[in-house]
């Protein structure tokens, strides 16, 4: 070969090289001006950026098709899969494998889920996320190896404030201010043994400090009451928050515990329909009988709790009293739940139950004209006035915690002062 066609072949080989050679830098090497325009070569050095997939729930998305519905009623995770080129054999095996994490045949309605599938005509499905509530969520692999995870989203916890006048009732002032439901009856329940709140006056005031617990900047739902202040008939009431170390209970501004053996209510957010009467016209027999007990208006299906720790004496139905749960309290009080439309699972005669635990629901079985629950009382083997019984408070501050206490309720007091609210002409008015 001539010399001629080497040095032709040299030209081609230099140019395709001065296209593919891209020189680099490391992370401490650094090229200084000088360096650059004392040297014969015309390269730049430059760092590659490689960038980051996009990401959601864990599963890279960029050439994913994401599809976002709800959870019909009676749709099964089968159904949603194998519109997804998922085949039965796979769909079988991850239910088998993920029971222990999640139970795939409890998947509800109405509940959020998202498939995340190939860009394809199949749509072949990659992942299928179920969010099982706003903070809990389970990822099922569908690729590769199949698995599943459960997840938990960041939850942050916001101290928020509130106050209010009373103009029909505590309910709809909460809710005027936006304020969830279950505020209101954790309010309630705090002083429930020392306000009637079913006999408030119009002009009554409150002020409220509480948890609001945020995931995604949405509440979803309440933590911890810290303090209030509640002005009822010209008197002021405070509670504040504090754990002498078996959680938190409340506490008034000598330290006095708010709370008593018992829960006064036995339903949350509801309102009295019939009181403890010695001569009440009964609506279904028609005739003028004793009521000894206290009627609780409320939807069917109510959860309704024991109003104290115990052991269940009765759980069973009758003739009269529909679906009924009895509870013994300890060798002074009794408490006696009536008319339910089903007793909750696993409540049975011996069986001990914790206060607050839901023993069944609210219904009309029995002699009943309507869903309400008929709440009875016992003192001593005798029925009493539910409403009207005089219990013994909890412990009081313990006096080696007496100094920290005081000095987280000056703070609270602080806060609560520095709250303002306005003053309203007061007329009779109640929770419901």
């Amino acid at each position: 070969m001539s010399k001629k066609y080497l040095g032709l072949i040299a030209l081609a080989l230099i140019s395709v090289g001065s296209y593919f050679v891209i020189p680099t830098i490391n992370d401490h090497q650094e090229i200084s001006k000088e360096e650059s325009e004392g040297s014969d070569s015309t390269s730049v050095s430059v760092a590659a950026v490689i960038p980051q997939p996009k990401l959601l729930y864990g599963v890279a998305i960029d050439s994913a098709l994401v599809i976002e519905d709800k959870i019909k009623r009676n749709q099964n995770i089968s159904e949603i899969l194998t519109a997804h080129n998922v085949s039965t054999e796979a769909i079988f095996k991850l239910a088998a494998m993920s029971r222990d994490i999640f139970d795939v045949r409890k998947i509800a309605a109405n509940k959020k889920y998202t498939l995340i599938c190939d860009q394809d005509s199949l749509e072949t499905a990659k992942a299928f996320v179920y969010e099982h509530n706003p903070i809990e969520y389970f990822v099922f692999n569908l690729k590769d190896s199949l698995s599943i995870q459960k997840f938990q989203k960041e939850v942050k916890v916001v101290e928020k404030g509130a106050a209010g006048v009373i103009e029909s009732s505590l309910s709809v002032a909460m809710s005027d201010l936006g304020l969830p439901v279950q505020l209101t009856n954790d309010f309630v329940d705090v002083f429930a043994w020392q306000v009637d709140f079913f006999r408030l006056q119009r002009g009554d005031k409150f002020k409220v400090i509480y948890e609001d617990k945020m995931v995604d900047g949405q509440s979803v739902g309440i933590g911890e009451i810290k303090a209030i202040y509640f002005e009822h008939f010209g008197n002021d009431y405070y509670a504040y928050a504090f754990d002498q170390g078996e959680g938190a209970n409340y506490f008034d501004e000598s330290g006095n515990s708010l709370r008593k053996a018992l829960l006064r209510y036995p339903l949350e957010f509801t309102r009295i329909s019939s009181r403890y009467s010695g001569n009440r016209y009964h609506p279904v027999q028609k005739r003028w009988k004793a009521h000894r007990g206290t009627d609780f208006a409320a939807p069917k299906g109510t959860p309704i709790r024991s109003v104290g720790d115990g052991i269940i004496v009765d759980a069973k139905y009758s003739k009269y009293n529909g679906n009924y749960v009895k509870v013994r309290h300890n060798s002074t009080y009794t408490t006696q739940y009536l008319h339910m439309s089903k007793i909750a699972s696993g409540i049975k005669a011996g069986v001990r139950v914790k206060q607050n635990q839901t023993i069944g629901f609210v219904g009309s079985t029995g002699l009943a004209t309507g869903n309400h629950l008929c709440y009875r009382f016992w003192k001593n083997g005798v029925q009493i006035d539910a409403l009207k019984v005089d219990l013994p408070p909890s412990e009081p501050i313990e006096e080696t915690l007496r100094a920290k206490y005081e000095e987280e309720k000056n703070q609270w007091r602080k806060k609560l002062d520095e709250i303002h609210i306005t003053v309203d002409k007061p007329v009779m008015a109640s929770i419901n």
